[in-house]
């Protein structure tokens, strides 16, 4: 029941108990404990709302940053992450296999804003080796939800 009940809400955080008893065949007393349950074990962190800010009058730039950190003695790469995750900027921070060890996505209004960021916040950080910044130019899909309309054919059908 708990990843039924995770499942629906990942794609609607609107869904009342409610709603998710009468999907889910259960009573909306239990789904309401399930969820106070799953909130108090930090399973559920939140319930954000996807907003497409392409289509609002609002500067927005995003940046996924590739940064190369030295892991602190005895707390691994915890320790750095948690200093990172802390800017109000930072959206997300990853732990990354490959060439670098952490993704850092963070929103700013500008571009200037973002290299500020990294020049003033996160380079000079001791554990930082190297960062690499690289901008989002457009959003097709977050959170498993597509954030443009389809396009319409336009053409015109012709028949014999």
């Amino acid at each position: 029941m708990r990843e039924k009940i995770l499942t629906a809400i990942d794609k609607n955080s609107k869904l009342t108990a409610k709603d998710l008893a009468i999907m889910l065949g259960s009573t909306e007393e239990e789904v309401t404990s399930i969820l106070k349950q799953l909130e108090e074990e930090h399973i559920i962190c939140g319930y954000p709302t996807l907003i497409n800010w392409d289509k609002v009058q609002c500067e927005r730039v995003t940046a996924l940053i590739e940064v190369k950190v030295t892991p602190q003695r005895g707390l691994g790469f915890d320790k750095i992450a948690e200093r990172i995750y802390k800017f109000d900027e930072v959206q997300s921070v990853y732990l990354m296999s490959g060439g670098f060890d952490l993704t850092v996505i963070i929103e700013g209004k500008t571009m200037r804003e973002v290299a500020n960021f990294v020049a003033a916040k996160l380079a000079p950080m001791d554990a930082i080796l190297s960062t690499a910044t690289h901008f989002v130019l457009k959003k097709y899909k977050e959170h498993g939800l597509p954030l443009v309309e389809p396009k319409q054919d336009e053409r015109m059908l012709i028949s014999p």
